[in-house]
């Protein structure tokens, strides 16, 4: 490709160009100048290219250049964006836009560029990874996901030739990812035209018939709009209140998406007017609404105070819902005239509005930290993290406070555990119960606006796998999988370095005594990087302990398998690597066996558990013999079922023998029925080996009532 600076200069005279030169006029000369020079760069590098539409291609750059402008962003803001295309799509490299322009312009153009120099698996990678590299460049300066927003919205106003499946892909990305971030960032007005665009390119045809729709609409309720504004004017000025009033329109998107998630019919959805009242003050805000609630009756429970508890976003409003002539529902939203400004522009009210520089430098602060708390949810995966991040998109939230009384938004649905992860992660890794509002509440109990949450937690207390299936933030999902991941190949790896010393000794050798070439070769042939590689693809059952013996001793693969090693010892204790099978529960003092089962470690069952007869005869090389190692003080659960007489207060009989026998009833169950003389009880207990189970069933049959008890093992894996 021909280098920029050879190619010839591009035509000054454009009418467009003109425009945007004038409207520079807030920046001073010598800005204007670095602009000028970076128009005319941009132009010679994209000067033998064209957009799909046939129009040369400096007319995108110059149009994006054009929204960051109307933002009355910085210089460093307005090059940038005139130059976004430059490493992606032209031969100019990093180095030489920060030669000519500052480092600073450079590493915007370059978090805004793709990663289109690597190959990815599929385009879904691709997509994650590009969204990660963004969100980095993001957290380091936020004008590049404004310069990015800027550069979706004039894609998607010119895609009339670009092909219909590419536009409808581009439509839903739009819609999934880049309309939350403008949301999340309080960009309000340019999170409605993204979605409207976004609508407009994958139903064409249902947009425009709901425009026609509405545009009718409009016309017949003309007069009781006119009504309504006349009646709120009136009564805020009786009041003494200046006020700017206006309908509020409801956006194409947000009518089809409200008829399409409650079904609704469209007269439903128009049915409720919507008003901004734009006043002075705080205290005007709170004066208009008594007036407006003078006037109309409110709707109880619909009034929200956004300016007391800001939204996340920095959005600040008393909104509040009345009942109309004719008992029309009115919603009407009152703010001062700067949360006006944030609540249209958002982060860009920073640069937008001088007369909001303190609400701004809070919200950049809020943003830095959303942003902050994204970049903590890396993991390897990018599409997880992709994932993870689409969660925390999220337009709905609840506010809860701390035991200190700071308020923390939290998405609608989420639980103490999102809670406890969003306080600290140590916090979440070691919480253990909670209490909201002064009382004792479960870990997946939901969060309700005022909550007040205080998390308990214990020193040793670790994440359980369960947690990820009622979590809803990313952060706390990320955490929890990291943590478990971790965790598992941890105890994975001393797992599978106890089976491999086993198998060495059970060969006549001394796992010590094995020559570090010996180890070399293995991890050569294997494509490990480390001995501790090994010995987690044994703990988690990738490798047989039996055949990376035989490979480290050189000897042959397919020799018989060795008899006479000792039982493995186990605790039953030992977390994920080792588990006790749920089918048969068994306890300190059962004969037990174990499996190696692929990606989930070592699985222990009682040697006559009914669930594994025909595994064992059929593939015995999966089986090993396991012993119990003593240790204290740990409990293991175990089902019984007690066959009672039907009478007043035998449950409370059985639970305080279970009680007194030392042993804790973590659930149970029962079928019973007022005609039958007899009642089955199910009881889940936790005891300490088989001794302690005899001492609970020794003590239940001194009770007259009770008539049957036995251990149950038919309980299904």
């Amino acid at each position: 490709m021909e280098s920029a600076s050879s190619l010839p200069p591009p035509a000054l005279e454009d009418p467009a160009y003109r425009v945007f030169i004038d409207s520079l006029d807030y920046l001073s000369p010598k800005e204007v100048d670095r602009i000028r020079e970076a128009y005319v760069f941009s132009a010679r590098a994209h000067a033998n290219q064209k957009r799909l539409s046939g129009e040369p291609y400096i007319t995108h750059p110059l149009a994006v250049a054009g929204a960051v402008v109307e933002w009355r962003m910085d210089a460093e803001a307005i090059v940038a964006a005139l130059l976004h295309d430059t490493l992606e799509d032209t031969g100019v490299s990093k180095r030489e836009l920060s030669d000519k322009f500052g480092r600073e312009v450079a590493d915007l153009v370059d978090g805004l560029s793709k990663l289109d120099k690597i190959e990815f698996a599929s385009y879904q990678e691709a997509q994650a990874e590009n969204f990660r590299k963004m969100l980095m460049a993001m957290a380091r300066d936020l004008r590049v996901v404004l310069i990015k927003l800027a550069d979706r919205q004039h894609n998607l106003a010119t895609m009339s030739a670009v092909r219909p499946d590419k536009r409808r892909r581009i439509a839903a990305e739009t819609l999934e990812i880049y309309a939350p971030i403008a949301l999340r960032l309080g960009l309000n007005k340019l999170y409605r035209e993204l979605q409207d665009a976004s609508f407009r390119l994958i139903h064409p045809h249902r947009a425009d018939v709901l425009a026609k729709a509405v545009r009718a609409a409009r016309g017949n309720r003309r007069e009781l709009l006119a009504k309504i504004t006349d009646g709120i004017k009136g009564k805020l000025k009786a009041a003494g209140l200046e006020a700017d009033v206006f309908g509020r329109e409801k956006s194409l998107y947000s009518i089809f998406r409200k008829m399409k998630e409650k079904q609704l019919s469209f007269s439903q959805v128009l049915d409720i007017y919507g008003f901004r009242v734009v006043v002075k003050n705080v205290p005007a805000c709170y004066l208009a609404m008594g007036a407006l609630h003078a006037l109309y009756k409110p709707v109880p429970g619909k009034f929200k105070d956004y300016i007391a508890i800001p939204k996340a976003n920095g959005y600040q409003s008393l909104h509040t819902t009345l009942i109309g002539p004719y008992g029309t529902p009115v919603e009407v939203q009152i703010r001062t005239v700067e949360m006006h400004h944030v609540a249209q522009e958002g982060i860009a009210a920073h640069w937008l509005y001088k007369d909001t520089e303190q609400s701004g430098a809070d919200l950049q602060i809020k943003t830095h930290k959303w942003l902050q708390s994204l970049l903590e949810m890396q993991s390897g995966d990018s599409s997880e993290f992709f994932e993870n991040v689409k969660i925390d998109l999220f337009p709905d939230e609840v506010y809860v406070f701390t035991p200190k009384g700071k308020i923390m938004a939290m998405p609608r649905g989420a639980t103490v555990v999102d809670f406890a992860y969003a306080v600290h992660t140590d916090v979440g890794h070691h919480c253990t119960a909670a209490r909201v509002n002064h009382e004792l509440a479960p870990l997946r109990s939901e969060l309700r606006n005022g909550d007040l949450v205080e998390i308990i937690t214990a020193p040793h207390a670790s994440p359980n796998p369960a947690w990820l299936t009622y979590v809803k933030t990313g952060r706390a999902r990320s955490k929890i999988r990291h943590f478990l991941r971790t965790m598992q190949n941890e105890e994975s790896a001393a797992l599978g370095e106890r089976l491999l010393n086993q198998e060495l000794l059970a060969l006549g050798v001394v796992p010590a005594m094995v020559p570090p070439q010996a180890w070399d070769q293995l991890l050569k042939s294997n494509g490990n990087k480390t001995r501790q590689d090994v010995f987690t693809d044994i703990g988690l059952g990738k490798r047989l302990p039996s055949v990376a013996a035989r490979r480290l001793l050189a000897r042959d693969d397919g020799a018989a398998p060795t008899h006479g090693a000792s039982a493995l010892a186990i605790r039953g204790t030992e977390g994920m690597a080792i588990q006790l099978a749920k089918c048969c529960q068994p306890i300190p003092g059962d004969p037990i066996v174990g499996s190696i089962r692929k990606g989930h470690g070592l699985l222990i069952h009682s040697h006559d558990c009914p669930f594994i007869q025909r595994s064992r005869s059929s593939e015995p090389q999966k089986w090993m013999d396991v012993d119990w190692e003593p240790e204290a003080g740990a409990l293991f659960d175990v089902r019984i079922k007690v066959e009672v007489k039907n009478s007043r207060g035998v449950l409370a009989q059985v639970a305080a023998a279970i009680a007194e026998a030392g042993s804790n009833i973590e659930h149970v169950g029962m079928d019973a029925s007022p005609e039958q003389l007899f009642t089955a009880l199910a009881f889940t207990i936790q005891v300490a080996n088989r001794v302690h189970l005899a001492q609970v069933m020794r003590g239940l049959r001194h009770i007259p009532e009770v008539s049957h008890i036995s251990r149950d093992r038919g309980g299904g894996e």
